[in-house]
């Protein structure tokens, strides 16, 4: 008996001692004037690589420093020859736009079209974007053009190439509504005889003519040595006039602050996962469940469209070795640490939505934990103040798909084709919301894709300015690899406008351009032990990703992307070489230096080349140092490796051969 009072008397005392420790954590909480500690991605960011801030030389330069022998290149699209100012008056009329589709086929189509008005001598009417001319409810501060450009930016830029007009005249917008004037469907591959032969004429008589565009242009990308003038004048539409909005410019500019925060460089990457692209090229095979089905599903309405005039199985594994499909995340990640960068490197990861989800960025993640993106380097305050204020909007509704019954069931089974579909729940199993809903919830239940909803234009609107924002920080970042370009389709991608904007303005910014079919091979060779591959094949990765950065990458560039998109390589004709600013830099080494990678090159005016021999930065240091910063780079990535990389590290090597900007 007086040991169970005891027993009691101490579960009574342990209950007290509980009630008083809790008790007083409520006062400290209460009173206490330290502010909770709050962990967010960014202060993590900069805490993690705060020890990386102290590589420079050689082995700093190797991984970030400009391309020597582009270093001459200076971007340069001013009129070369007698350019007349764009007529106030008597033009042929008023050109007219709806422009359909993602960012890379607004921003082409844009630069087209004011080299068709200069072309035809009209009025260009600022071109209405329909991505967000369709979603319902956005904020009425931005529409159309404005939700992601700079109106008067554009018009005022351009004014002396041709006129630009906000809206047509009050009376010609009667017959607009009424449909009376010619409409035109012009492909990306018009050519300008098209244009004097086919819509000049409508246009002086009609004064007003409409353009559809869906196709991502209205201009052949190659034009005549006559015509060169307008190539000269699609780089400065896509370069100096296309200026996004003040909102966006200010957000993407803070992005880039906070990439590079405590003096850290970063590399931005495109993976070109998107479901339009991977259907063309037959790419579904890579993908696992759901998301092969809805490439093939896309894949066959190409087919429907006359879009593709191939069969609808195909190899996707033969398609890939050909260079045809992307780089998956996991081999873009197991490139850059071939090249020496380490697990810590500052990784920006641009495109608006990566088709496959966070499952196939896994191992990227795994071998660079500081992969960012705009989500993780902005608020939801900052992103909602971007797209501004918007009417509540219903949300989709669920419905309970019909009950089916034996012998449909049955019926759909035998009809489904050689692919198998998912099966369907037994039947005692009750279907939830989860298993239907959502952006790919309908493949298993029915044969077409249902029309986007009013949240689902909302959503293409609000993407229109993710890319914008991705674009800033694309083009400013310190390196740039892309997972998919130059795919062949003839549509404007993502990844080849941001290397253009790169080429044209710096150069020699260190922008890789991996030949994907030999990459294909080079995996194939270690396919058993990629992540402890032997140091030649290490060697390999680094010899043809430095070559890419120089004149071997820009020329292969030149005769792969030029041909489908003249944005994606716009020199020689929107750039000049100087001389004079890399001979100081090459005093000594007997490189020839003057010497022009392409025919049709020019020097640069005497006016440029003192400004830029002024402007000039510093580049850093000579580049006969010792391997000793190599060998310091390399023994912190050991131990980088050492603590935290297992499985995805690879063990570096210091080597010897000759880097690209030498």
């Amino acid at each position: 008996m007086r040991y169970m009072t005891r027993i009691k008397w101490a579960a009574l005392g342990g209950l007290l001692l509980s009630c008083v420790s809790l008790l007083v954590h409520l006062l400290l909480a209460k009173y206490s004037s330290a502010d909770l500690v709050q962990y967010s991605a960014i202060t993590g960011f900069v805490d993690d690589l705060t020890i990386n801030a102290g590589w420079q030389g050689a082995a700093h330069r190797r991984l970030w420093g400009n391309v020597k022998s582009l270093e001459s290149l200076y971007p340069y699209a001013n009129p070369r020859s007698r350019h007349p100012a764009a007529p106030a008056e008597k033009n042929n009329g008023f050109i007219y736009a709806k422009v359909y589709g993602g960012f890379e086929k607004i921003r082409t189509s844009i630069c087209d079209l004011v080299a068709v008005s200069r072309l035809l001598n009209a009025t260009l009417v600022i071109p209405e974007i329909q991505e967000s001319t369709r979603a319902k409810g956005i904020s009425f501060k931005f529409r159309s053009f404005s939700y992601i450009y700079n109106e008067d930016q554009f018009i005022t830029a351009l004014s002396n190439d041709i006129v630009i007009v906000k809206s047509l005249p009050p009376h010609m917008k009667g017959a607009m509504k009424k449909k009376q004037y010619p409409v035109f469907k012009p492909k990306a591959t018009s050519s300008p005889r098209f244009y004097a032969n086919e819509v000049l004429p409508k246009l002086k008589k009609a004064k007003v003519i409409v353009f559809v565009l869906t196709g991502g242009g209205c201009l052949q990308p190659v034009l005549p040595l006559d015509l060169e003038e307008y190539q000269r004048l699609r780089c400065r539409v896509s370069f100096h006039a296309l200026q996004f909005r003040p909102e966006v410019l200010a957000l993407g500019r803070r992005m880039v602050e906070r990439l590079r925060a405590a003096g850290q460089p970063y590399l931005a990457y495109h993976s070109g996962l998107v479901r339009d692209t991977l259907a063309y090229h037959g790419c579904a095979e890579l993908f696992q469940d759901v998301h092969t089905e809805l490439i093939q599903y896309q894949r066959a309405q190409m087919i429907k469209q006359g879009i593709i005039t191939d069969q609808l199985n195909v190899d996707s594994h033969a398609r890939k070795a050909n260079g045809s499909c992307p780089l998956m995340p996991e081999e873009v990640g197991l490139l850059l640490r071939a090249m020496g960068y380490p697990p810590k490197t500052r990784i920006y990861l641009a495109g608006s939505e990566t088709f496959g989800g966070q499952r196939v960025l896994i191992p990227l993640r795994a071998m660079y934990a500081n992969l960012a993106d705009r989500t993780s380097l902005c608020s939801k305050q900052e992103l909602s103040d971007l797209v501004g204020p918007e009417t509540q909007l219903p949300l989709d509704v669920f419905q309970t798909p019909p009950v089916k019954s034996v012998d449909e069931l049955e019926e759909e089974w035998d009809k489904a084709g050689p692919r198998p579909r998912p099966l369907p729940p037994p039947p005692d199993r009750p279907v939830y919301r989860h298993e239907k809903e959502g952006w790919y919830g309908w493949i298993t239940e029915r044969d077409t894709e249902p029309d986007p909803s009013p949240i689902d234009l909302r959503r293409q609107a609000h993407r229109l300015l993710w890319a914008a924002l991705d674009y800033i920080v694309s083009v400013e970042a310190d390196a740039f690899i892309p997972g998919f370009n130059n795919d062949g389709s003839g549509w404007p991608d993502f990844a080849s406008l941001v290397m253009g904007h790169r080429l044209y303005e710096i150069a020699s910014a260190r922008t890789y351009r991996p030949d994907r079919k030999y990459i294909v091979k080079l995996f194939a060779n270690v396919s058993g032990n990629v992540y402890h591959p032997k140091r030649n094949w290490t060697l390999q990765v680094r010899e043809h990703l430095n070559s890419s950065l120089g004149e071997v990458g820009l020329l292969r560039e030149s005769h792969l992307s030029k041909r489908t998109s003249f944005l994606s390589h716009p020199i020689p004709e929107c750039s000049c070489r100087n001389f004079r600013s890399s001979e100081t830099s090459d005093v000594g080494k007997g490189s020839g230096a003057s010497q022009y990678l392409y025919s049709d090159e020019v020097e640069c005016p005497k006016w440029m080349q003192h400004s830029a021999m002024a402007n000039r930065p510093e580049n850093g240091g000579n580049e006969n140092e010792s391997q000793e910063d190599g060998v310091d780079m390399e023994g912190q990535l050991d131990s980088d490796e050492d603590s935290g990389m297992t499985e995805s590290s690879l063990t570096l090597e210091q080597d010897e051969e000759m880097d690209p900007n030498d």
